[in-house]
């Protein structure tokens, strides 16, 4: 027992040294041959880096907007690009919050903890100065709007309950409109010009990023829902933003929400819903195609790519071992058998598919780094486990391009391939 083991490590350290020969004497040819490997390698990890930025971006999208938060809106997420499904719904008032609220306050069991409305506009624009900042998102909302959104203060504070009540001209603003008006980082205590109203910032917050790529919190200005409806007067579009008990429990918060909106609607039984009740969920399902179509796209480059390089390899080993067929009858003759002629020739065709594993790899990482350089929003993440994927995928193509020629290579007969010219 101990007598094989000890000869198939011989074994198996000879064919690794003979390989490592044969690459080092055919450099040029051995890297022709895992060129199918190394665009193989690139594909599929690049592949893995997008779709990996892409969950981790969209993660970070989701945390912004709340796990814990459902919105009541007009319409729905679920079914984007088609607002005209949704045009002749009655609006959604802002007095809905304190409803909700209300009945929230009389069931001690109740999913859902607060309400809070909400009124936006995006043709908002922010003065002071000679500094202008177009199209910010400015938002009417209450005192308990913390408590439904994240994102820190870097300065200041928020509006209080009493200024909310009472609708004082104070704001709170994003830190791309804090460092575009005021470059000196003070400005808290401050009023920009809102349209033809002075409003005071009472708080900056902390720099959030922007949400899937697209909207980005630092542009938001956010003051009381009575300082806004006097600069901007009562917009269409209005949320209710609702905090939830257990994030686990989304659906039975979404059915209870679903009952006292349609209490608050009068809705008499059987009639359809008239407004929207969206959460998270609706963007993960409108991305998991998106996702799959990035893995099928790249499962196909990939399998091209591999499929060419394992038919390059198996043919550059062919040739190979017609070129050391008198090798072969010589080995033989002096006693190797047909399982480490067989082992040589695999070793050899799974080492320069590793060669080219790792040299993709390399190629693939280079290309992340300077993607992250250049485009810092662009979601790109490299992990360990496509390093690993990478390199069992190279081992897998070595072992099936190489199996049938080191089989070849194995059943010569050694008087025939001694006589080979």
């Amino acid at each position: 027992m101990n007598s094989s083991l000890q000869q198939f490590r011989y074994e198996t350290g000879e064919s690794l040294n003979i390989a490592v020969y044969q690459i080092r004497a055919n450099k040029v040819r051995s890297f022709l041959t895992a060129l199918g490997v190394i665009i193989g390698i690139v594909a599929i990890t690049m592949m893995g880096t997008a779709i990996n930025g892409i969950d981790l971006g969209f993660e970070k999208s989701l945390s912004m907007i709340g796990y814990d938060v459902v919105y009541v809106q007009k319409g729905s997420w679920s079914t984007m690009g088609q607002w005209w499904r949704y045009r002749n719904r009655p609006d959604i008032e802002t007095r809905y919050a304190a409803e909700i609220n209300r009945i929230i306050e009389g069931n001690p069991g109740s999913e859902l903890v607060v309400a809070v409305p909400q009124m936006s506009t995006i043709q908002a624009s922010a003065r002071y100065r000679d500094r202008e900042i177009l199209q910010i998102f400015a938002m009417g909302t209450s005192h308990d709007y913390p408590l439904t959104a994240s994102g820190d203060l870097s300065a200041g504070r928020f509006f209080t309950a009493k200024e909310s009540a009472t609708g004082d001209a104070v704001c709170v603003i994003g830190d791309d409109i804090a460092t575009g008006l005021f470059p000196d980082g003070r400005a808290v205590g401050k009023s920009v010009r809102l349209r033809n109203h002075n409003v005071r910032v009472v708080g900056v917050f902390k720099k959030q990023g922007k949400f899937l790529g697209l909207f980005s919190f630092d542009n938001q200005l956010i003051m009381p829902l009575g300082a806004f409806t006097k600069v901007y007067g009562k917009t269409p579009m209005v949320t209710i933003r609702v905090k939830i008990r257990d994030e686990k429990r989304v659906p039975e918060a979404k059915e209870e929400l679903t009952g006292l909106m349609r209490r608050i609607r009068r809705l008499p039984p059987g009639k359809a819903d008239d407004f929207g009740i969206n959460e998270q969920q609706a963007f993960k399902s409108q991305l998991d195609p998106i996702k799959n179509g990035i893995a099928v796209a790249g499962i196909f480059i990939t399998g091209m790519s591999l499929f060419v390089g394992a038919i390059g390899i198996m043919n550059i080993t062919f040739v190979s071992v017609k070129e050391r067929t008198r090798e072969i009858g010589l080995r033989k003759a002096l006693g190797a058998r047909r399982r480490t002629i067989l082992m040589q020739f695999l070793i050899e065709s799974v080492m320069i598919c590793l060669v080219g594993g790792v040299i993709g790899l390399a190629t693939a990482l280079s290309i992340t780094v300077i993607i992250q350089n250049l485009l810092p929003d662009f979601p790109v993440s490299f992990s360990p486990m496509l390093v690993l994927a990478s390199l069992v995928i190279s081992v897998a193509t070595g072992i099936i391009s190489g199996l049938a020629p080191a089989i070849s290579a194995s059943r010569l007969d050694p008087a025939v391939s001694l006589r080979y010219e």
